[in-house]
C-alpha cells in the first residue's frame, strides 16, 4: 500500500526540488497538487515520487521530477500563454504547465500513449490542453504562434518549424545532441527578429523521432 500520496508530493517537492533551487510558487504549486501516481501504471505508483524517470510503455518514460520542474521554471509561462508541447508521454509535463494556468497544445506520435493521456485529461477535467497525434518535429502549424515551446525527447538539431512557429518574444526548451540518450538541454530564445540559444546543462532524454528528428 502506498503511503499518503500528498506527503509524499510534500516530500518530493521538499527534498528533489526546492533543495535543487527550483523557486516558482506556481510550479511548485502545480507538482504539490498534481496526482504524479496516476500518470504511471499502477504496479509502479509507489515509486511515482522517487528522484527519477519512470517507463510508462511504448520505450518512452515519465521524466525525473527535478527535470519536469526545471523544465518549467525555465519556461517562464504566465497564465494565459499558449503553450506547445513535443511529446506528449504521460501527460505530466502538459498538466503541469495546465495547473500554471496555460492553454497547452500537446503533440505525441506513438497511439497507445495518445489515447491513455487524452483519458487521463478528460478524467481530470483538464480542458485547457488540446492534444494531436501526429510528428511533433512538424509542430502545430495551424495553432501557431506559441508563446512558448517544450520538446520533451532528445534529437539531432532545433526542428525548424518550430523555430518558425515561436512567438516574437518567445522560449523554447529542448535537449539537443549529437548522441541518443546525451543531450544538452538548449533554451531557444526569439526576440526583435533575433533567435539565440544557451546551454542549460546535460540531460538525457528519450529519442526525438520524425522529419526533424533521428
Amino acid at each position: 500500500m502506498m503511503v499518503d500520496p500528498v506527503r509524499l508530493r510534500e516530500r518530493m517537492v521538499r527534498d528533489q526540488i526546492q533543495a535543487r533551487g527550483v523557486t516558482d510558487k506556481r510550479v511548485l504549486a502545480a507538482m504539490r497538487e498534481l496526482p504524479r501516481h496516476t500518470f504511471v501504471e499502477e504496479a509502479l505508483a509507489c515509486k511515482a515520487y522517487g528522484d527519477g524517470p519512470l517507463p510508462i510503455g511504448e520505450g518512452q518514460t515519465i521524466s525525473q521530477p527535478y527535470i519536469v520542474a526545471l523544465m518549467s521554471e525555465l519556461l517562464q509561462v504566465e497564465p494565459g500563454m499558449k503553450v506547445l508541447e513535443i511529446g506528449t508521454g504521460s501527460g505530466y509535463q502538459a498538466a503541469v504547465l495546465a495547473h500554471m494556468g496555460a492553454d497547452v497544445y500537446t503533440v505525441e506520435r506513438i497511439k497507445k500513449l495518445f489515447h491513455a493521456a487524452r483519458k487521463r485529461f478528460m478524467d481530470m477535467r483538464l480542458f485547457s490542453v488540446k492534444l494531436k497525434l501526429d510528428d511533433g518535429t512538424m509542430g502545430w502549424p495551424e495553432e501557431a504562434p506559441f508563446d512558448r515551446i517544450i520538446v520533451t525527447a532528445g534529437g539531432p538539431e532545433v526542428p525548424g518549424p518550430l523555430v518558425d512557429q515561436l512567438a516574437d518574444p518567445g522560449r523554447m526548451l529542448i535537449p539537443v545532441g549529437e548522441s541518443r540518450r546525451n543531450q544538452t538541454l538548449i533554451l531557444v530564445e526569439k526576440k526583435d527578429g533575433q533567435v539565440t540559444r544557451e546551454d542549460k546543462g546535460g540531460v538525457a532524454f528519450v529519442d526525438l523521432v520524425g522529419s526533424h528528428g533521428w
